[in-house]
C-alpha cells in the first residue's frame, strides 16, 4: 500500500482499477459499486471545500444510516476533515454540549431537528440529510465534480472524534487518528480472515466504533461486500443470512434472533462467522445459538479509545465469557490495585498499549493520569486473565461496589442470578447505605411470574456467594435500560433506585 496514511486511499486504492466490483446492496435490492462510492465520496468532499472548509475542520454528523451517509463518512476522509458522529436520540442539552467542544465547521443533520435548530444561530455551515438519502447535502454535492484529489494523511493526523458515554461524568472527546483506525482494521481483516468472496450483513448503527470503523474497515480492506440493513430487525436479518457469510452485532441481537423459530443449522449453513462485542455475551446466549445454528460467536473486546484489543481466535477455542487472547501487535495487562500485575483469575484493571491506542482526550492538556509512565492506557475496565491467557471483563472501575470496605464485583453476582432457570438476564449495582457505604441491589428481568422468585434467587446466592455479596433488594422490571450499543446503563438504574430508596 501506498505511504499515504490517509484512510480512505488506504481503504480505496487498491481497487481503483476494479471500481465495479460490488460493495453495498441495500435492503430493496439497489447495488452500489466501489466506484459509486468514490464518485458520491467526491462530490461530497468537493461540496465540503466548496463551503471553505480545511483539513482539519471538524464535520458533526447527526442522521439515520443510509448509503449516502457512508459517503458522508468516506468523504471527510477523503478531505482531511474530522468526522464527528452523534447519536440520533441526541437531545438539544445534550448536543449543545457536543457543539460546544467539537466546535465544528459544518454540522450534518435531518432537517426540523434540535441540531438543525441549534445552529440555525451560530457560524457553522449546516447541511441536511434525511433516511432515504434526500436533502440539501446531496443538491449542493451533485453539481460538483466526482473527481477529488485524496488529502495526504500523516498517521498522526485525527480522522475521527468520537465521545465516551459520560455515565462518569460528562462526555470525553476521543480523536483517533488515521493511523489508529488503519492498524486496527489490518489487524482484525487478517485475524478474522476477511477475503474479496466475503458478504458482511451489516446491521449496526455507524455513529460508533463497532459498525464504523470495525466492520467497514475489514470490507473495505479486503474488498469485500456487504448486505446494508437501516437498522436491527430480526425477521429481515434471518432472511439475509442466504446472502452473506459474516454477521457483527451486540449480545442483544442474537439473544432476539433466538426468539426467533426458525432459526437453526439449515438457514445459517452459508455464514462462516459471527461477531459480538460492545456488551458481554451470556454464557446462556453463547451455548443456546451454537445448539440452534451450530455456530460459536466469536467474541472480542475493545472502547472508543482504543479500537479492538483482544479477541477469541478465528480457529481454535472460543471460551464462552471471555473476550480472546491480546491482538497481534497489542499489549494487554491485567494490574492490581498494588500496582503490580495481578496473577492468574485475579481482578484489576486492564490497561492497553499499542498502535490502535488514542494518545490522548480531546482538549485535554495534561493526560498523563491517564496513562502509564511505559505508555499502557488506563482502560477503567476491571478484568481477569487466565493461565491460558484468555482474558474476561467483569465490569467498569466506577461499577464496583464497596460494602462494609469490601470489594464486590458485579459480574460474579449476576452470573450465579443469569444461571437460573427464571432469569433472563440481570444487573447489579451498588446504592448509598448509612451502615455498609453501599447495599447491593440487583435488577432482574424475569422468565414468567415472580411469585416466590426473590427467596429463591436469594437462596441460589447464599449458597454459591460470600454473604456481603448476596443482594440486599431484589428488583423485578420487564427490561433494563441500554444505550445505542446494547450496554446496561447501570447509571441510570442507580439513579432510579436511589431516588426511590
Amino acid at each position: 500500500m501506498s505511504s499515504n496514511a490517509n484512510l480512505f486511499h488506504q481503504f480505496f486504492s487498491p481497487w481503483e482499477s476494479d471500481s465495479s466490483r460490488p460493495l453495498l446492496t441495500t435492503l430493496d435490492g439497489h447495488v452500489l459499486s466501489y466506484g459509486d462510492l468514490m464518485e458520491q465520496s467526491g462530490r461530497i468532499a468537493n461540496g465540503m471545500r466548496s463551503l471553505g472548509l480545511k483539513s482539519g475542520d471538524v464535520v458533526s454528523v447527526q442522521v439515520e444510516k443510509s448509503p449516502q451517509s457512508l459517503a458522508l463518512y468516506l468523504a471527510c476522509l477523503r478531505g482531511g476533515f474530522v468526522y464527528h458522529p452523534l447519536n440520533p436520540a441526541y437531545k438539544l442539552k445534550e448536543l449543545l454540549y457536543f457543539l460546544e467542544s467539537a466546535e465544528p465547521r459544518l454540522t450534518v443533520c435531518t432537517d426540523n431537528t434540535p441540531l438543525a435548530e441549534l445552529v440555525s444561530g451560530m457560524d457553522v455551515h449546516c447541511w441536511t440529510l434525511d433516511g432515504v438519502g434526500q436533502g440539501s447535502m446531496i443538491d449542493d454535492s451533485e453539481s460538483q465534480s466526482e473527481i477529488f484529489s485524496t488529502v495526504a494523511s500523516d498517521a498522526n493526523d485525527i480522522a475521527a472524534l468520537l465521545y465516551s458515554s459520560g455515565t462518569t461524568g460528562r462526555p470525553k472527546g476521543i480523536p483517533l487518528t488515521h493511523g489508529n483506525l488503519l492498524a486496527n482494521a489490518k489487524t482484525l481483516t487478517e485475524l478474522w480472515g476477511f477475503k474479496e468472496s466475503d458478504c458482511l450483513l451489516h446491521v449496526l448503527p455507524i455513529f460508533h466504533v463497532h459498525g464504523l470503523f470495525v466492520a467497514l474497515g475489514c470490507v473495505f480492506l479486503s474488498g469485500a461486500r456487504m448486505v446494508w440493513l437501516p437498522r436491527f430487525d430480526a425477521a429481515e436479518v434471518s432472511k439475509a443470512f442466504s446472502q452473506c457469510n459474516v454477521m457483527m452485532g451486540v449480545p442483544t441481537y442474537y439473544s432476539r434472533l433466538l426468539a426467533e423459530e426458525e432459526l437453526d443449522y439449515l438457514q445459517c449453513e452459508k455464514m462462516r462467522l459471527f461477531i459480538s462485542g460492545s456488551a458481554p455475551l451470556s454464557h446462556d446466549t453463547f451455548n443456546e445459538f451454537s445448539n440452534r445454528t451450530g455456530h460459536r460467536i466469536l467474541e472480542r473486546y475493545g472502547m472508543t479509545e482504543t479500537g479492538m484489543n483482544t479477541s477469541n481466535p478465528l480457529i481454535g477455542q472460543r471460551k464462552p465469557g471471555t473476550v480472546g487472547r491480546p491482538l497481534p501487535g497489542v499489549d494487554v495487562r491485567v494490574v492490581a490495585s498494588n500496582g503490580q500485575l495481578a496473577s492468574a483469575s485475579k481482578v484489576g484493571e486492564i490497561q492497553v498499549r499499542g498502535d490502535n491506542v488514542f494518545s490522548g482526550y480531546w482538549k485535554t492538556e495534561d493526560g498523563r493520569t491517564d496513562f502509564t509512565e511505559d505508555g499502557f492506557f488506563k482502560t477503567g475496565d476491571l478484568g481477569t486473565v487466565d493461565e491460558s491467557g484468555y482474558f474476561s471483563i467483569v465490569g467498569r472501575s466506577k461499577d464496583l461496589i464497596i460494602s462494609g470496605g469490601l470489594n464486590i464485583y458485579p459480574k460474579e453476582v449476576e452470573v450465579v442470578l443469569e444461571a437460573h432457570e427464571q432469569v433472563e438476564e440481570s444487573a447489579v449495582v451498588g446504592v448509598p447505605d448509612k451502615d455498609f457505604g453501599e447495599r447491593v441491589i440487583a435488577v432482574v428481568v424475569p422468565k414468567g411470574d415472580t411469585e416466590g422468585l426473590e427467596t429463591k434467587l436469594k437462596s441460589v446466592c447464599k449458597q454459591e456467594l460470600a454473604n456481603f455479596k448476596v443482594p440486599k433488594r431484589f428488583v423485578f422490571v420487564d427490561e433494563l435500560p441500554r444505550n445505542a450499543m446494547g450496554k446496561v446503563q447501570k447509571n441510570i438504574l442507580r439513579d432510579r433506585l436511589h431516588q426511590a430508596s
